[in-house]
């Protein structure tokens, strides 16, 4: 992550959790970096007017203006549930874990009421096992979809047997509890998918990747039958 995107990712730590504060360590823990980068990224933040601030001593931090923070969620207790067990079926491998964790945050420092009381209580009932998958890979991933620029990947197929390949993507399959990238292969010239957590190292190109649509790239696989999930047809426009 380059300096000016880490910078709007401190801010939208600091509000998921606001008025609440972080600790230096904390956001130094969350991005992967030293703590002397955070307090400088922090100082840089003040100096160009976000209002954020910090508190000394125990229990303090850098916190965010209550004017940044979220304006209430008004959820259902089932919609609350709903979205708790989503948020728990995050892993390591599944595309924008880093985001999904964040925006749990907001929510969470959003809702009001019976729906903030089941929500956390049904997530101190929900544990997970921990992943070994490199985060960095679900990263390049997601650079190479938001970019659409060619990606360069060591993978391991079902058999065991290891290819280097260039690839430009075209979507994403879920199945089974499994995520896939659906891409154009140049290597073989045809579509190919790829399960997440059998790519073993992954790099971001400059090379812009053409576009390709997902649906063809699925017709004759075994996910021909793929469909655009129900829970994502009010941001699609349609539950085709």
């Amino acid at each position: 992550m380059n300096r000016t995107a880490r910078l709007y990712a401190l801010v939208e730590e600091l509000r998921a959790v606001a008025p609440r504060p972080l600790t230096v360590a904390a956001l130094a823990a969350r991005f992967e970096i030293s703590t002397r980068t955070v307090q400088r990224d922090l100082q840089t933040l003040m100096e160009t007017g976000v209002p954020v601030r910090t508190t000394p001593g125990r229990g303090g931090g850098w916190s965010i203006a209550a004017e940044m923070t979220l304006a209430p969620i008004h959820l259902t207790p089932e919609e609350a549930s709903a979205l708790t067990a989503a948020l728990a079926a995050v892993g390591a491998t599944t595309p924008y874990a880093g985001a999904a964790r964040t925006a749990a945050q907001k929510i969470a420092a959003s809702m009001t009421g019976p729906a903030s009381t089941v929500a956390r209580e049904l997530a101190a009932r929900i544990v997970t096992r921990p992943s070994r998958t490199d985060s960095a890979i679900r990263t390049a991933v997601e650079q190479a979809l938001t970019h659409n620029t060619a990606l360069r990947l060591s993978y391991t197929d079902a058999a065991g047997r290891e290819s280097d390949r260039v690839v430009e993507p075209a979507g994403l399959l879920t199945a089974e509890g499994r995520w896939y990238l659906i891409a154009w292969c140049r290597t073989r010239r045809a579509g190919r998918g790829f399960r997440l957590d059998r790519i073993t190292a992954a790099t971001p190109t400059d090379e812009a990747a053409r576009p390709h649509n997902l649906s063809d790239l699925l017709l004759g696989s075994t996910a021909a039958d793929a469909v655009r999930p129900t829970a994502l047809a009010s941001l699609t426009g349609s539950a085709r």
